[in-house]
C-alpha cells in the first residue's frame, strides 16, 4: 500500500490533508515560486494541530537552487531552529552552478538536520544526469527524493521515474510528484512501483488542498 504526502501552503490545507487521509504533510510558503520556508508561526500551529507526520521545506527564496553564502547560512540557521519544533522531517536541496548536486553543502545540511528525515526536493529535476545525481543524493544521506522524473510533470517523466525506482533499489525512496492527480496516479503507481506519492491536491485554482482530491488520490494508491 503506497503512502501520500500533501504539499500544504497554509495550515488549513495541512488539516484538510490529514482529515482526508494523507500520511504526511509537507508544509511550505510561497506557492507561486514552488515553495519556500514557512513562518515559525505556521510551523508551530501545524505541529500543534496535526497528528500525522509533518515535514517542513527549507528554501530561502524562489528561483534557482544555487545559494549565496548568506543564503546557505540562513538555511543552516532555519534547520537548527525548526528541528526543535517537533517536526518529523525537512525538505531541501542545493545545486552547483552547473545544476549538479552540491554534495558538500547537502551533506552538511543533512548532518545538521539529524536525526530528522530529509527529502531532496524538486531541485533534483534540474540535474543534467539523474543517474549520477541519484548516487550523490544517496551519499549525502537523504531518505527521499521528490521528483517528476526530471521532466515538467510526472506523466512526461514516467519513464525516468520507473528507471529511478529501479536504480534506487530500496536504498532511497523515490517519491513521484509534480502535476500528480487522482485521475492517473494509479497508472503512475503501476508503471513505477513507487511507494510514496506527492501532490498539492489543489484542483480549484486556490492555494488550499481539496479534500475530495486528497481522498481520491489516497484511494487510488491503496491497492
Amino acid at each position: 500500500m503506497a503512502k501520500l504526502e500533501i504539499a500544504s501552503f497554509n495550515v488549513q490545507s495541512a488539516l484538510i490533508a490529514q482529515e482526508f487521509g494523507a500520511d504526511r504533510v509537507e508544509l511550505c510558503a510561497g506557492m507561486d515560486v514552488g515553495g519556500t520556508t514557512p513562518s515559525d508561526e505556521d510551523i508551530k500551529e501545524a505541529r500543534d494541530k496535526l497528528k500525522n507526520k509533518l515535514h517542513v521545506m527549507i528554501r530561502p527564496r524562489g528561483g534557482n537552487f544555487v545559494y549565496s553564502e548568506a543564503e546557505f547560512e540562513q538555511m543552516k540557521a532555519d534547520i537548527l531552529r525548526i528541528k526543535q519544533m517537533g517536526v518529523d522531517g525537512l525538505v531541501f536541496g542545493v545545486l552547483n552552478e552547473d545544476n549538479t548536486v552540491n554534495v558538500a553543502q547537502n551533506r552538511e545540511l543533512v548532518q545538521l538536520a539529524s536525526p530528522l528525515s530529509c527529502t531532496f526536493h524538486r531541485a533534483f529535476d534540474e540535474v543534467p544526469d539523474f543517474k549520477v545525481a541519484l548516487e550523490e543524493v544517496i551519499f549525502c544521506g537523504f531518505e527521499t527524493i521528490l521528483t517528476s522524473g526530471c521532466k515538467p510533470n510526472v506523466n512526461i517523466g514516467l519513464g525516468n521515474l520507473r528507471e529511478l525506482v529501479q536504480l534506487a533499489n530500496d536504498r532511497i525512496t523515490i517519491m513521484p510528484g509534480g502535476g500528480l492527480r487522482s485521475t492517473y496516479v494509479q497508472h503512475i503507481l503501476y508503471e513505477t512501483g513507487a511507494s510514496y506519492f506527492h501532490s498539492s491536491a489543489i484542483t480549484d485554482g486556490s492555494d488550499t488542498a481539496v479534500g475530495m482530491e486528497v481522498k481520491a488520490i489516497k484511494g487510488a494508491i491503496k491497492v
